[in-house]
């Protein structure tokens, strides 16, 4: 990869062509989105735009899930100039914390932790993972930002509708959500669906590109 090379073109997007694909099997991932993290102008560009479709609303504060979710989240925080907390996975925290369980995209039951002198009631939180694939890591960090009294997003608009916003939709009507989700990827599966009916969402993927995501391609 030349760290140098800008396409002269920087279409929404450009840079998930960066991403390095499985080369080692079943035992892991599909992909490796890390390594658009290492090109800088992608590594802004992707930046940019999971932050687009918050301009203008408040955040508080940066969140970022245990692991990847941290390199995106404090590249956020540091954009937008707030602080940024890491919601751990459980036995790495030595301070006072809250536990929530929940089933990754693998299939397995795990523990994850946040701090719990950090988060108070009303604050407004992005949360931030690398990618969103079932949805159950990133549920479970909503819980725990919530059960803290955090405000990720409003679940409705002012006429009772859900609300849904991902990408670089148009805002939908009503008061403006403060906070939201954000990642490379929210694959169109069940908890992704779940997500974008509840909260602000926003992600990288053009719609073009969706249903290849979605599968795996």
């Amino acid at each position: 990869m030349d760290l140098r090379h800008v396409p002269g073109a920087r279409e929404r997007g450009w840079y998930l062509a960066l991403m390095a694909p499985n080369v080692k099997g079943p035992n892991y991932a599909w992909l490796d989105p890390s390594r658009l993290y290492c090109h800088p102008q992608g590594l802004q560009d992707c930046v940019a735009d999971l932050l687009q479709p918050f301009c203008g609303d408040t955040i508080d504060l940066v969140a970022g899930i245990d692991a990847m979710g941290f390199i995106l989240g404090a590249a956020a925080a540091a954009v937008l100039q707030k602080g940024f907390l890491a919601i751990r996975k459980a036995g790495h925290l030595c301070v006072e914390t809250l536990a929530q369980p929940y089933t990754d995209y693998s299939g397995r039951q795990k523990l994850m932790e946040i701090r719990t002198d950090v988060v108070a009631p009303g604050l407004r939180v992005l949360l931030v993972d690398q990618w969103v694939e079932t949805g159950g890591t990133m549920r479970a960090a909503i819980e725990l930002v919530e059960r803290l009294g955090g405000v990720v997003a409003g679940r409705q608009d002012g006429t009772g509708t859900p609300r849904r916003a991902a990408g670089a939709a148009a805002e939908p009507r009503g008061r403006p959500v403060p906070a939201g989700v954000a990642a490379i990827c929210i694959e169109d599966s069940e908890g992704g669906r779940w997500l974008r009916e509840r909260y602000k969402c926003a992600h990288c993927v053009p719609p073009r590109l969706q249903p290849l995501f979605d599968r795996h391609q």
